[in-house]
C-alpha cells in the first residue's frame, strides 16, 4: 500500500473564502476535529501568508498569531504538525521566527512559478530555524513541464525538502498534472518530496490530485468541506475516501473528517465553494483563485460583469499580488461604452 502526507488548508486557504474572518474559537474547533481524524499537518494563517492582514490583500478579524497560539497546543496533544504559510514581501523573517515560537514546524515558503529565486534566503533561515522548509510553486499552469522542474531545482537547492505544483488558478487538467509532477521527480533528488496542490475550478481538485498521486506527488493539500478560494480546494474528506478505495494510505478517519465537514467547517462558511459561472472562469482563464472575492466587489462596485472581468483579468496574465489590477479592470470595462 502506497502512503502519502496530506495537509489541511481549511484554515489557510478557507481564510480567503470566509473573508479572513475566522474567530480563535472557529480555529480552535476546525483544528480539534481535524486533529482527532487523524490529519498529520494543519495550516493556519491569513490566506496570503503570515503578515498578510492589510487593506490590499484583506484584514484579518483575529491576528493570525492568536489563531496559531490557539491551535498550536491542540495539534500537539494529536501528533499534528503545525504549518504556516509565507510569502516572499509579505511575510519576514519575524513572522517567521514568532511562528516558529509559537509551535509551527512546517513552513511552505510560496513564489511564483517563475520566480523561485526569490525564497533562497526564506527558505535558508526557515532551516537554520528548525522548520521542515517546503518551496511552493504558484500559478503552475503558466509554465512548461521542464521550466517548472527547474525552478523546483532552485527551490531545491535553497533548502527546500520538499516542492509543490501548486495549480493556483484550478486551470490545470490531468494530463497536464501529470506531467508537471513528472518532471519535478524525475529532476529533483530522490530526498526531495514532490507536492500537489490542486483547485476545483474545472470541477478537477479529486481528479486532479490522483493524477499527482499516480505521478510521484507524496505531499498532497486538500481543504475539509473543500473551502478556499474560487471554486475550493480538492476535498480532504472526498479525497481520504478515494484514497482509501484506492489502497493509497492517508491515516485520516473517512468518517471522522466527513463529520467535521458536516458539523465544524460547514457552519462556518460564507456560502457553499461550487463551480458556479465565475469560479469556472478562474479555471479557465487561468486567475489566481484568490481573486474572485476581489473581483466581485468591483464588478459590484463599478458594474461590470463578473465573468469578464475575470476574463479580462486572465488576459493580462495577472498573478499573486496584484489584486489592485483587478480596480484597474474593472474601470476600463466601466469606460467602455455597451
Amino acid at each position: 500500500m502506497s502512503r502519502i502526507r496530506i495537509t489541511d488548508v481549511t484554515l489557510r486557504d478557507g481564510s480567503h473564502a470566509v473573508r479572513h474572518r475566522f474567530t480563535d474559537r472557529q480555529v480552535v474547533n476546525i483544528a480539534t476535529g481535524l486533529a482527532q481524524a487523524g490529519v498529520p499537518v494543519v495550516e493556519i494563517s491569513h490566506g496570503d501568508g503570515l503578515g498578510g492582514s492589510s487593506l490590499n490583500y484583506g484584514l484579518s478579524l483575529v491576528d493570525e498569531r492568536e489563531l496559531l497560539r490557539a491551535a498550536a497546543p491542540i495539534l500537539a496533544r494529536h501528533g499534528t504538525k503545525l504549518a504556516v504559510l509565507l510569502i516572499p514581501g509579505i511575510g519576514v523573517a519575524t513572522d517567521l521566527e514568532a511562528a516558529r515560537e509559537i509551535g509551527a514546524s512546517v513552513v511552505r515558503v510560496a513564489t511564483h512559478c517563475t520566480e523561485a529565486d526569490i525564497a533562497v534566503q526564506h527558505l535558508a533561515r526557515a532551516r537554520e530555524l528548525g522548520f521542515e522548509a517546503v518551496g511552493f510553486l504558484m500559478m503552475a499552469h503558466m509554465i512548461e513541464p521542464a521550466e517548472l522542474a527547474r525552478q523546483a531545482k532552485i527551490h531545491e537547492s535553497s533548502g527546500a525538502q520538499a516542492v509543490y505544483c501548486t495549480d493556483s488558478a484550478g486551470a490545470l487538467v490531468p494530463k497536464g498534472v501529470t506531467a508537471r509532477v513528472a518532471a519535478m521527480r524525475d529532476a529533483l533528488d530522490p530526498e526531495t518530496v514532490v507536492g500537489f496542490h490542486g483547485h476545483n475550478n474545472l470541477g478537477l481538485g479529486v481528479g486532479n490530485t490522483l493524477a499527482a498521486i499516480e505521478a510521484g506527488a507524496e505531499h498532497i493539500d486538500s481543504a475539509t468541506r473543500g473551502l478556499g478560494a474560487g471554486a475550493g480546494n480538492c476535498s480532504t474528506e472526498a479525497l481520504a475516501a478515494a484514497c482509501d478505495k484506492l489502497g493509497i494510505e492517508t491515516g485520516i478517519d473517512v468518517l471522522a473528517i466527513a463529520n467535521v465537514a458536516e458539523n465544524i467547517v460547514a457552519p462556518v462558511m460564507l456560502r457553499e465553494p461550487i463551480v458556479d459561472r465565475a469560479s469556472l472562469m478562474l479555471g479557465w482563464a487561468g486567475v489566481y483563485s484568490s481573486f474572485l472575492l476581489h473581483a466581485e466587489r468591483a464588478a459590484a462596485q463599478y458594474d461590470v460583469d463578473l465573468a469578464e472581468l475575470l476574463l479580462a483579468v486572465g488576459q493580462r496574465n495577472a498573478v499573486g499580488g496584484q489584486e489592485d489590477l483587478i480596480v484597474q479592470i474593472a474601470l476600463e470595462l466601466a469606460a467602455v461604452p455597451s
